[in-house]
């Protein structure tokens, strides 16, 4: 067993290594920006490591371990452009350094890329990957218009936005850990107890994001906070703030979401305020705390020792602690 640090290294000395730049450099130079900021590569180590479970050949899953780092970049990428983003990881986004039609263009090649790289898969295994890897890009793709048409309405229930986030974030982590499983041969109740632990910790994990992007120290959360706020991104805060809200702090919200031109700032500190007396970030911390909890039933059930899981379960309990 390797842990989730050395398995992350693993990956980036992949990445650094990976031959992809191609004429016209103008296409290839985001795509290379891009995949050179590392972070943690939440994705593809849990992908290495759901398959750490069962084998010790980590580099022999590389390759459609990098394909879901790939498209889950290519989803950023498209994101950034929709949502008028400029930094991302603390870094300029692509179409902030390049414009929205680089950024468009290069997103597009990547996810080629992560299917050409997913192709990789042994032949006998190919055919569930790739299945899989197909459901769950649509999938994404439906969560991210789900959460585009919530930005222009005020009913969006508590439920509808746990399926949206399920959709958007949960599959991803969700398959990773499952493609993982296949690749390594674990039996089917293995991969749907792995499934519904990625399910779950991605839930969380977009909630602790929703919390981050008002709470969080913009120097390690890698983006600039209120983001969400600006856009009227219905998130479990601005959620739960508008079921709880009182008449006058409703008005005050709706007031803001309806401005066309507003300062930034002064919105995200109005907002805040609300958040604050109607301490919305507890309830978002208790539901983080609750689904993180659920998620130790999924990988105990899975049927391998409890000293071959317990690296696994240390790098997602890492994932709560990023600074607030």
């Amino acid at each position: 067993m390797q842990s989730w640090e050395q398995i992350r290294e693993i990956v980036n000395s992949f990445i650094a290594g990976l031959d992809i730049e191609r004429r016209p450099e103008e296409l290839y130079r985001p795509i290379t920006y891009t995949l050179s900021q590392s972070g943690k590569r939440v994705r593809p180590v849990l992908f290495l490591m759901a398959y750490n479970l069962y084998k010790d050949n980590v580099e022999q899953a590389l390759y459609p371990a990098v394909a879901m780092e790939t498209y889950h970049n290519y989803t950023l990428i498209h994101d950034d452009v929709m949502d008028r983003a400029d930094i991302r990881r603390g870094k300029p986004t692509v179409a902030a350094k390049w414009g929205d039609n680089a950024a468009i263009l290069s997103g597009d090649t990547m996810l080629v890329i992560a299917y050409e790289f997913m192709t990789k898969s042994p032949d006998d295994k190919l055919r569930p990957m790739l299945d899989l890897f197909t459901r769950t890009a649509k999938e994404i793709g439906e969560g991210q218009q789900f959460d585009m048409e919530f930005e222009t309405r005020d009913n969006v229930t508590e439920e509808e936005y746990l399926e949206m986030i399920r959709l958007k974030t949960s599959v991803l982590m969700a398959a990773c850990l499952k493609m993982g499983g296949i690749l390594a041969g674990a039996s089917e109740s293995d991969l749907d107890n792995l499934y519904a632990y990625g399910e779950t910790m991605g839930l969380a994990f977009q909630l602790q994001d929703d919390l981050l992007d008002v709470y969080g120290d913009a120097a390690v959360f890698g983006k600039k906070i209120g983001g969400d706020i600006v856009c009227n991104k219905k998130t479990f805060l601005l959620i739960k703030a508008l079921e709880l809200a009182s008449p006058e702090q409703r008005a005050a919200l709706e007031e803001w979401m309806q401005k066309e031109t507003f300062d930034k700032e002064e919105k995200i500190a109005a907002f805040t305020q609300i958040y604050d007396s109607i301490g919305v970030r507890r309830l978002c911390e208790e539901r983080i705390n609750e689904l993180f909890a659920k998620c130790d039933a999924y990988i105990n059930a899975v049927s391998v020792s409890a000293d071959r899981k317990a690296e696994l379960k240390k790098f997602v309990d890492s994932l709560l602690n990023r600074n607030l």
